[in-house]
Order: structure tokens, then sequence, then C-alpha cells
């Protein structure tokens, strides 16, 4: 079997891959914005040695006003390049940042929406997490890096100029400088694992909120809505107590860096002071050491905490890595099906399916009387490609040809299978119907499915705006709205399962003779227990035990076999 060829940069990759991935395709921003915020940094540095020179060159008794001009001059040049460098450099990073994060949630998303399912035990409400804010955190490391090298200049720059005034001045920036990154980098682990599990709870709470907002109706039928939150609540408690340990283990982070730093700025400043009371360096020299301890500070805070976002940032990405490195349930071909072809069933053994057996011709309108809901829910399964082929045996064929050797794009042409819960969208009664904009069968599906009351009771028509998942139409309605949408996508072969059980009977005769007419000619195969779509369809199968027991027409059916009448009559 013929399979498909990812990208280079469509293949899976683990978190390490995805952080080395956005490094690499923003180097030119990253680099830009290093240079000028190491210009910031160096600007900022300049400042104190500037004015410790200032005040060396007034001590020696020299004051005149083009000496002082010139100073003036160069404290002006310094603030303007602290200024835009600083302005210019971090809309450059922020811009490279927030694209970045654009380009992975598009990619998550990308995943989701795929044909075929990707192998991840993880819920709808959880990949939405980790669509927005792990890809937010984990672009993150594109401003992270800039800032920890224009730190690590500002350090630098610093201890140099701390040295030259003093050897033991430099030598103590350096040391103390190594000393709390030690630290700080060994406590940067427990907010790396701490962070993984907070962003795994609340996306548990996430997708928890989810299933309850779809099951929120039947919910209130059967009076569970109160189990529910209950339910929900112990979640997110659960995300609660993790984010406080978090929000505490950051605390402590901050606290301790902040302590250190002050720590060491204060051993620069008392240790400069001690060396002026002692006649090794000159005042200006101290106006310089004070400065520059006063002002470490910044860029040595900004240095400790990289560490905690670079962990942030990988524990994001792993968690990103689930979803992206998860191979698909199944691989597909390459090949193509002839158009207007059959549909053979061979010998498929899945779930509550028994060695299955059975050929649709091409323009034949079957319907199969399913015994069992959890058959009809297997067989639309493997159909629909949300069955792995190496999960099931026997085989399927369109065309001559079995799915797993056909695209997954010739597939979607070629056969569609329409479920009974299709979900409904946020928008118009048109782009639920026709969501591409292509179909020239938009007003016949209407029709078809009897959905034209809906469209009379509105002014605007198929314009009429819809709420997320039709919360302003009811049950039948939503149903009707999803058949509409398969029969306007006139595939060759069109699979529906249980398409009119929320209307009512004569509807349902209404919807079972338009569904015949405007697919003669199509292949089209009815998983149902409807009277009315079981007598309208060319022949019928019974799918008993997960086998074919028995097939006919309705009516004969119906006059042969009394365990079909009690089944399909109403």
């Amino acid at each position: 079997m013929t399979t498909l060829t990812i990208p280079d940069d469509q293949r899976p990759r683990p978190g390490s891959g995805i952080l080395r991935t956005a490094l690499r395709r923003n180097r030119a921003a990253m680099l830009w914005g290093t240079v000028l915020m190491g210009l910031y940094q160096a600007g900022e540095t300049a400042f104190p040695i500037a004015l410790g020179m200032i005040v060396e060159h007034t001590m020696r008794g020299d004051r005149n006003l083009g000496a002082l001009a010139l100073s003036i001059g160069a404290l002006a040049v310094i603030i303007t390049t602290v200024s835009l460098s600083w302005r210019f450099g971090m809309r450059i990073l922020q811009k490279a940042n927030t694209t970045e994060a654009h380009r992975w949630r598009v990619r998550v998303a990308a995943c989701g929406l795929q044909p075929v399912a990707r192998d991840v035990d993880l819920k709808s409400g959880e990949i939405l997490t980790i669509a927005t804010e792990d890809a937010d955190q984990t672009a993150d490391i594109v401003e992270v890096v800039p800032m920890l090298i224009s730190s690590l200049v500002a350090v630098v720059v610093a201890a140099v100029a701390l040295g030259l005034a003093d050897l033991r001045l430099g030598a103590l920036v350096i040391v103390g400088t190594v000393a709390i990154l030690t630290i700080l980098s060994v406590m940067s682990k427990r907010i790396g694992a701490s962070t993984k599990e907070q962003q795994a709870r609340v996306a548990r709470a996430g997708a928890k909120v989810a299933d309850l907002i779809t099951g929120l109706r039947p919910l209130h039928g059967f009076g569970g809505n109160h189990a529910a939150f209950r339910s929900y609540r112990e979640v997110s408690a659960e995300a609660k107590h993790q984010s406080i340990t978090v929000a505490k283990v950051n605390g402590v982070y901050a606290g301790t860096a902040l302590a250190l730093n002050a720590v060491l700025a204060a051993a620069v400043t008392l240790t400069a002071g001690w060396l002026a009371f002692e006649g090794q360096i000159t005042i200006g020299e101290l106006v310089m050491a004070v400065g520059l301890a006063q002002f470490i500070i910044e860029p040595l805070k900004l240095f400790s905490e990289m560490p905690k976002y670079v962990m942030v940032a990988r524990a994001s990405a792993e968690r990103m890595a689930l979803v992206l490195s998860a191979p698909p349930v199944a691989s597909p071909g390459e090949a193509r099906p002839a158009p207007g072809g059959d549909l053979d069933i061979d010998g498929v053994a899945y779930g509550t399916l028994r060695e299955l057996r059975f050929k649709v011709a091409a323009g034949e309108f079957v319907a199969i009387a399913v015994y069992q809901p959890r058959a009809a829910a297997d067989l639309a399964s493997v159909l629909a490609l949300r069955v792995p082929p190496e999960s099931y045996e026997g085989a399927v064929r369109v065309s001559g040809q079995e799915l797993t050797a056909l695209s997954f794009d010739a597939v979607r042409e070629h056969l569609l299978v329409n479920p009974y819960d299709g979900e409904i969208f946020a928008g118009t009664l048109r782009t639920n119907i026709d969501p591409s904009g292509t179909s020239r069968l938009v007003p016949e599906a209407v029709e078809a499915s009897m959905l034209t009351d809906v469209v009379a009771l509105h002014r605007e028509g198929l314009d009429h705006g819809v709420r997320d998942r039709g919360s302003n139409l009811s049950g039948g309605q939503r149903q009707r709205l999803s058949l509409a949408r398969a029969l306007a996508a006139d595939t060759d072969v069109l699979v529906l399962h249980d398409p009119t059980t929320a209307v009512d009977a004569v509807t349902e005769q209404l919807i079972a003779r338009n569904v015949a007419k405007l697919r003669r000619g199509r292949t089209t195969v009815v998983l149902t227990s409807s009277p009315a779509l079981l007598d309208a369809a060319d022949r019928v199968l019974v799918l008993d035990e997960g086998t074919i027991t028995a097939e006919g027409t309705h009516r004969d059916l119906l006059a042969s076999d009394e365990e079909y009448c009690a089944a399909v009559a109403r």
C-alpha cells in the first residue's frame, strides 16, 4: 500500500524539535532583536559608566564648557540609543512571537481538522487549550533567547567595566552571576514540572466543560445536571489547586531571584565603598560602581527569569508534541475511484460486526435495517475512516478499489458518511448546508430535507443566523439541516445514519420520498429502522447480530418475516 508522504516541515516532532523549529524559522527577527536589545542593555550599562567618567573629570578640576557639552551630548546619545533600541527591538521580537504562536495554533487546529483523526488520548477541550495557551507559551522562546543574550551582554559589560576599575569587583559580578543562575536553574526544573501538570489539569477542565455543554439538553432531560456540575467542580478544583501550587513556586522563584540579585548588588556596592575608602579606586570609579550595582539588578532579574520561561516553553512544546507527533489512525493511499461506483463490504469484522458481507450496485438505493444500534455505529465508523484498517478484518471497496488504497481527498469526494449527530456550526443556514459555497444543489437539498419551513419562518431565508451547535434550532431542525448538507454535497456514494429520528411521521414520509427522488441514479445507503425510508429503498438488508440475515423489499419482508415486522413496524 502506498502511504502518504509528509513534507519535512510537517513531520511530527518532539517538544525539543518544536522549539528548534521555532528558533530556526525566526533567525532573522531574533538576530535583529538581539542586536537592538543588546544595544539597549549596553546603553543602560554605559549610563553609569559615563556618569562616573564625568564625576572623575570634574574631580580633576577640568571644568571647561566644551567638555561639559561633550559629556551632555554623550548622555543624550546614550539615552536616545536606549529608547529607540528598546522600542524597535521589542516590536520586532513581539511580532515574531505573535506570528510564531499563530503558526503553531494553525498546526494544532489542522491536526484536529484532518479527515482522519490522530491516535492521541486527548479530548477536544484539551486540544483547544494546547492550541491557545501552549502555543503562546511555546512561541515565547523566540523572545526569551534574545532577551537572555542581551541580558548576558549587560552583565558582561558591567563586569568588564568594574574589572577595569578593580579586578575584584569584576570577579565578584561574574562569580555572583554564576552562583545565582545555578541556584535558579535547579528551581526552574520544579516550575517546569508543576506548569506541565497545571496545563494538563486546566485542559481536562476545559474538556469537561465542552462535554457538558454538548450534552446540556440531555442532562436536563433526566435530571443529571447537578451531578454533572459536581463532576466539573471536582475537576476544576484540581486545576485551581495546581494553579495555586504553580503560583507559589513562581513566587518563591521570583522572591529568591530578587533577593539574590539584591545581595549581589549590595556586595558590589559595599566592596566598591571599601575599596574607595582604602584609596584603591577613585571617587569617579566609586560612582560608576554604585551606579552599575543599581543597574545590574534589572539585567540580572531578566537573566535569572530566563530559565523559568525556557522550562515553561519546553513543557508547552511537549504538550503540543502530543498532538503533532501522534500518528493518524489510518495511512492513505494515492488512488482515486472511478466515478459513480458501487460499494462492496467484504467480510468486515469489527466491534459487533461479524463477517459482514453485502454489495450495493452503482446507483442503487439500499436501506439497512439494523436491529442493534451499536452495529450501525460500528459500520458507519468503518465507512467514515474513523477506524484504522488494521483494527478490523475484511475489506471495504468503492468502485472495486479498497478504501486503504484511496487518498483521503478521493474518499471524501466520492463517499460521504453523514452521522446521526451531525454537528451544526455557528453561521447561517446557507453556510451550514454549503460550507464551501460551491454546491449547485442547495435549493434541491433544502426541499428534499423538508427544511423549507425553517427557511420560510425567517425573513432572511437561508441567511438566517444559526448559533453555535444549532442552539437556536430544535432537534428536528438540526437533523434536517444536517441532512440537507449531506444531500447538497452530491457525492457518488452517500451513507446516511438514522437521518429522521427527530422528525414526525408525516415529515419522515416526505423526506423519504424526496431523498429517493433526489438521489436517483446515485448510490445511497441508509442505516435506519424508519418504515418510510425502508419502503422508499430499492432493497432492504437486515443486519442482525453483526451479519446480514435477510434481504428483499420492505413490503416483502413485512409479509414474510415476523421478526422484521416486529422490529420496524410502528
